[in-house]
């Protein structure tokens, strides 16, 4: 879609046929049924993009509250950040009255910032802009935002004219991960690059900036912030650096809803031990914040192998930075063993979860070849470098922890 056709879609015919393209409730792998619907009601300039927009609307209610009034292309869609996520991250902006959105894109998180402060949004794609003005007006939002089109690897524009203003507002950069639709993972691949903020922060020291969550954190260095990474409803969303007075940690993970915040308290490395009464999983976000320990420590646990991030503990401590099981039982990993004891009592419903081990669920499933009602959770990991597998129940309505564990 191009600029002149977004604004044909904005007219009153454009929006009628926007109506019935999503009065069909379209699906991308039907769009060519769809479209040859909708034409012959409205010319095919028109159905189109409707149609375009009514499908990504529909997608777009996993992230957004109020997708089905919003306008988004594919690209600004996928990169957006879930709505809950960006509220979380506006939190820190509420003590700013101005948010500078550098690479606002469709507006999403201009939007989201604009519940804490009047915000300024900054991008070089006109589409996206008119986009975001669209979205602004939507969503009720016009008289907080001010969106200008500018290219922010050149001079930022605005320099000067806040300096002589007295003013100095916090910054929110989003630079561009992909190009020609592929991820990009170096920070100085993005675009711009994440070094063009060591040009900002002596004028700007209050920054965020939003980053892959799957970062290489050598690369982050020689940057003196924190990172948070994001995690929502057990899935790594994102990673955000924070600068100056944003920084409270070195590094931060977040899990949401909630929000449940844990920042590093203990480097040193947890002891290892066998299997004890329950299983913990940290959450993704634990995970990439490099906080096994912490969570260790705080969970009075143990690890099953230095280099396996599962934990176990004695005594069960609710904890909103893992997922955790009831150990029934566990031995030394051989596909014999495993097979005999699963269906000695009759386990014929199982979810294998692993870490450190090769082998695929899907072709394990297969070659266990089980019969039986009863359930398990079976655990494919490591002690002390030795494959074992772990015997477990869900939480809910879980059998009482039974140990009969073999010498390994």
């Amino acid at each position: 879609m191009d600029l002149k056709t977004f604004h044909l879609l904005l007219t009153p015919p454009g929006q009628a046929a926007l109506q019935a393209a999503q009065e069909l409730q379209p699906r991308e792998e039907h769009f060519l049924q769809h479209f040859q619907n909708l034409e012959r009601r409205f010319p095919a300039d028109l159905a189109r993009p409707a149609l375009e927009i009514a499908i990504l609307r529909s997608e777009a209610v996993r992230k957004f509250s109020r997708a089905e009034s919003m306008y988004f292309t594919r690209e600004s869609l996928e990169q957006a950040s879930a709505e809950k996520v960006a509220v979380h991250r506006s939190q820190r902006y509420r003590p700013y009255p101005l948010v500078l959105d550098l690479g606002c894109s469709i507006g999403g998180d201009t939007l989201t910032l604009a519940a804490a402060a009047s915000v300024i949004g900054f991008d070089r794609d006109p589409l996206r802009l008119a986009m975001a003005y669209a979205n602004a007006r939507a969503l009720n939002m016009s008289e907080r935002v001010t969106f200008i089109q500018a290219d922010l690897t050149r001079t930022l524009p605005f320099d000067i004219s806040f300096k002589q203003a007295g003013v100095r507002p916090a910054l929110f950069f989003d630079p561009a991960r992909r190009k020609a639709g592929k991820r990009l993972f170096s920070v100085e691949e993005y675009s711009p690059p994440l070094s063009v903020i060591k040009d900002w922060l002596g004028n700007f020291p209050a920054v965020g900036v939003k980053i892959s969550p799957g970062v290489n954190l050598d690369q982050l260095r020689d940057y003196d912030a924190e990172v948070e990474f994001i995690s929502l409803q057990g899935e790594l969303k994102e990673a955000v650096l924070w600068f100056g007075p944003f920084r409270t940690a070195s590094r931060r993970a977040t899990v949401l809803p909630g929000p449940f915040s844990m920042i590093e308290t203990l480097s040193e490395s947890l002891p290892v031990s066998e299997p004890k009464a329950f299983l913990y999983e940290p959450d993704a976000s634990i995970l990439r914040a490099r906080l096994v320990a912490s969570l260790g420590a705080q969970l009075n646990a143990c690890q099953l192998d230095p280099d396996i991030a599962y934990l176990t503990a004695e005594n069960q401590q609710p904890t909103p930075f893992a997922r955790v099981w009831v150990v029934r039982d566990w031995f030394p990993f051989t596909l014999k063993r495993l097979r005999a004891y699963l269906r000695e009592r009759g386990i014929g419903q199982v979810t294998i979860k692993k870490r450190g081990s090769p082998l695929e669920p899907d072709h394990l499933l297969h070659d266990l070849r089980l019969e039986g009602e009863a359930q398990a959770v079976v655990v494919l990991t490591h002690l002390r470098g030795r494959p074992i597998a772990i015997i477990c129940d869900n939480l809910a309505g879980a059998l009482q922890p039974v140990s009969h564990p073999a010498a390994v």
